[in-house]
């Protein structure tokens, strides 16, 4: 099965309201590998890879977000990179 590779942007009232911790869980229980972190800009970044299924889930997560959060816009490009584990990064 294909391997596809999104790269997120998540606006709204997304930091300190627990979205990194949600979305590693979320993305152990879909399977897919890659990474999130916050943004100096207040919003919040991830890179996802799996497959097309996976993603797609984790996408309409993202919208959502964790129940404290507030988002406003996901914005969806393709990604790039090679993935075996999803993790939190730092801020950039």
């Amino acid at each position: 099965m294909p391997l596809i590779t999104k790269r997120l942007t998540i606006a709204g009232r997304v930091q300190g309201v627990g979205f990194r911790f949600y979305m590693e869980r979320k993305a152990r229980e879909q399977g897919v590998a890659g990474w999130v972190r916050n943004c100096r800009d207040g919003s919040v970044e991830a890179m996802i890879q799996g497959s097309a299924e996976a993603v797609e889930a984790m996408i309409t997560w993202a919208r959502r977000g964790p129940p404290s959060a507030v988002v406003a816009e996901v914005r969806i490009e393709d990604g790039t990179g090679e993935y075996s584990v999803f993790e939190a990064r730092p801020t950039e």
